[in-house]
């Protein structure tokens, strides 16, 4: 893109990333219950404090307590797609928990579409690619998100379970260093970062970095990991995922790795459709059991 082009978009995006001026920053809920699933926009802390993260929430019937699932969405280097995200859904993958039971959270994390705000997961360029930082920028946001809805009485304040796509699944290994007994479990569905490189499929940004990253996160962990790649899968292959795995096991991590069949036309986005959450829901019931230390 020309010079000029690029001094030309700096107000526009300054504009998407900015806080509202004068902004009263009110948590919780913030409309009424609707479908699917008691569907709710909600607002959730976030680092930042003069900004409130966007969040829809769904629930079974009934008041609970129900056990928490947070489930924390890919994302993108790319500042005008982040900008332009619809709030994440993940309609069949919320389908499936809440038919276990579960309250969902989907949060929106800062410099995304509605909520805004700094970008703070930053990975930086290939050169100086910081794959560590960038999962615990996000497994702040993850977990702020969870604390506070924990403190709410309709929900469980043990066994939560946490579920991350892509750039998601690599903040929620960066929380496996918690405390098991209120996250029970972690579910990483093509967990990474620096996939799709200059948009090339099958291309990872510094990938021995990404690896390095990924034995220094199972050192700290203490909670089990479920991670689940699609055969077909180009922002982080199969063998290059199983990789990432063991460099996550020989820190010290927990990691029950599968392979599941080719999904779609982009095995990345399995998680996202109906075919995916079912392919890998044949397998996932055993990983929201609540463990030793948890309450049944």
């Amino acid at each position: 893109m020309r010079l000029s082009n690029i001094l030309a978009l700096l107000p526009l995006l300054a504009l998407l990333t900015a806080p509202p001026l004068c902004a009263q920053v009110t948590l919780g809920s913030s409309g009424a219950e609707g479908e699917p699933f008691r569907r709710q926009q909600w607002r959730v802390p976030s680092p930042d404090t003069d900004i409130a993260a966007h969040a829809l929430l769904f629930r079974p019937p009934g008041t609970g307590p129900f056990r928490l699932a947070v489930i924390a969405h890919a994302t993108t280097q790319n500042v005008l797609r982040r900008a332009q995200m619809p709030p994440p859904e993940y309609r069949a993958l919320v389908a499936y928990l809440i038919a276990r039971g579960f309250a969902v959270l989907v949060p929106e994390r800062l410099g995304h579409g509605a909520t805004g705000g700094r970008y703070l997961e930053d990975q930086g360029g290939c050169d100086e690619a910081d794959y560590a930082r960038s999962g615990r920028a996000t497994a702040e946001e993850i977990s702020l998100a969870l604390d506070y809805l924990r403190k709410q009485d309709f929900v469980r304040n043990d066994t939560a379970i946490v579920l991350g796509h892509s750039a998601g699944g690599w903040g929620a290994l960066a929380l496996a260093n918690g405390d098991p007994k209120i996250v029970s479990a972690i579910i990483a569905f093509a967990p990474g970062r620096g996939g799709h490189a200059n948009d090339e499929p099958n291309r990872i940004c510094a990938p021995d970095t990404l690896i390095a990253a990924a034995a220094e996160f199972g050192k700290a962990a203490r909670i089990p990991v479920t991670w689940r790649v699609a055969a077909n899968d180009s922002y982080f292959a199969p063998a290059f995922s199983r990789a990432l795995a063991d460099a996550f096991r020989g820190g010290g991590g927990k990691v029950d790795f599968r392979t599941l069949p080719a999904i779609g036309s982009e095995g990345h986005w399995m998680i996202e459709t109906e075919a995916g959450v079912k392919a890998a829901g044949n397998e996932l019931d055993g990983a929201l059991k609540p463990r030793a230390g948890g309450k049944p």
